[in-house]
């Protein structure tokens, strides 16, 4: 599929796929002026921006204070204070203490077998059809949706609201307000009954053992619990959903050479690896932080209660870093970790659960499908509207 066709005279033209979004030439932090207008700094050098996560002194909870910095005023779930991610210091441990055993690299390797099943399943499913079919409809959506129902322990009746309210959870603000407002309304009502039955009846399930911990915790606010569940839920499919959906794209679309290598599992895994590392997830330009005291990065001072723009995507592509060279080599290691999913205390907790789902995603597809191709090559992408993410609506393909 091409995005590269020309836009009729006065037409917004196509977004390009976010593989080939070309970010500025990184350099030393600077001041900005930031989506809402309001004046910032912007960080985008690897060594920066890997600092600026890192460092105690740039918070997310500073930015949500009553006569804190102005900030964007995006709506949905990303835009809660109570959310973990919007947290600090201690109040940001305790929420996360939570959950951390629960997403390290080991504890994720004992899922692995289920997960093949359901990939497994999905691509049964796929087999029994002539094509051409929907990947999104039937396998990149499917599948993150059905591994975070089962770590979960959600039935079935709650799969078809899962998209609705992720939808208006990462809504970036182009969406009727009180349609927004109403669906997450239904969200936390959601979170909360979740919440309550697993203390009636606690099971083997992620929501179970958030209950235990943090009962064993103590003085968790049940309002940063219900907002951690309805993350959970949001964040657990639609992350995975974009970069298979994105991945599948940039595959079939500009390396369709290289597909049939991915039946190789060592490489789909390092091939996994650089895709997260390429494509973003969306088109936003970076995560914001506020300052808490002055700080030097990058030799230049930061003063105290300044927004900073931490642009992960342009720091990925440092090429003091990350040689330009090797931009698009699939098969090669990273030579530094990658920003995709931050750093510091906010690491996404969910990184090695999305790695195994990409990584087995793209590996016993093109183990099943090795002749797998765009069905309408010719054809824009449609890209899902309205959402901080971004991936294909609808992937056409054909074997």
């Amino acid at each position: 599929m091409s995005a590269a066709t020309p836009a009729p005279a006065g037409a917004v033209p196509p977004l390009a796929p976010l593989h080939r979004r070309a970010p500025a030439e990184p350099g030393p932090p600077r001041p900005c002026t930031l989506p809402d207008g309001s004046p910032g700094w912007l960080v985008d050098r690897y060594a920066d921006v890997r600092q600026v996560l890192s460092d105690s002194r740039f918070g997310r909870a500073g930015l949500y204070l009553q006569d804190g910095p102005s900030r964007s005023q995006a709506a949905g779930l990303v835009d809660d204070p109570e959310l973990m991610f919007n947290q600090d210091g201690v109040e940001h441990l305790r929420l996360r203490r939570t959950l951390r055993r629960a997403f390290t690299p080991r504890a994720v390797a004992r899922w692995r077998p289920w997960i093949a099943s359901i990939v497994d399943q999905l691509l049964d499913d796929l087999s029994a059809r002539s094509g051409p079919v929907d990947a999104v409809a039937e396998f990149t959506l499917p599948l993150p949706v059905a591994v975070i129902s089962r770590l979960m322990g959600l039935d079935a009746s709650v799969r078809g609201r899962m998209r609705h309210w992720s939808e208006h959870a990462f809504s970036d603000g182009t969406r009727p307000k009180d349609e927004v407002d109403a669906a997450l309304a239904e969200f936390t009502a959601f979170g909360a009954r979740l919440l309550a039955q697993r203390r009636r009846a606690p099971g083997d399930d992620l929501v179970s053992s958030l209950v235990r911990a943090a009962d064993a915790e103590g003085g968790i606010p049940e309002d940063r619990l219900v907002s951690l569940v309805c993350g959970l839920v949001a964040g657990g499919h639609d992350s995975t959903m974009t970069m298979l959906g994105n991945s599948l794209l940039y595959l079939l679309a500009e390396r369709p050479e290289e597909w049939p290598r991915l039946a190789d599992e060592p490489s789909a895994e390092l091939a996994a690896a650089r895709l997260i590392h390429l494509i973003p997830l969306g088109d936003d330009p970076g995560s914001t932080r506020c300052a808490t005291e002055d700080a030097e990065v990058g030799g230049i001072l930061i003063p105290a209660g300044a927004v900073v723009l931490a642009d992960s995507t342009t720091a990925n592509r440092d090429p003091s870093v990350f040689p330009a060279a090797q931009t698009e080599a699939l098969f090669t290691p990273l030579p530094a970790p990658t920003l995709a999913f931050g750093a510091g205390p906010h690491y996404c907790l969910g990184a090695w659960l999305a790695r195994l789902e990409l990584h087995l995603a793209l590996h016993r597809l093109a183990v099943r499908f090795p002749g797998l191709r765009l069905a309408e090559p010719e054809k824009p992408v449609r890209w899902r509207p309205a959402g901080t993410s971004r991936s294909p609506e609808r992937l056409p393909v054909t074997w």
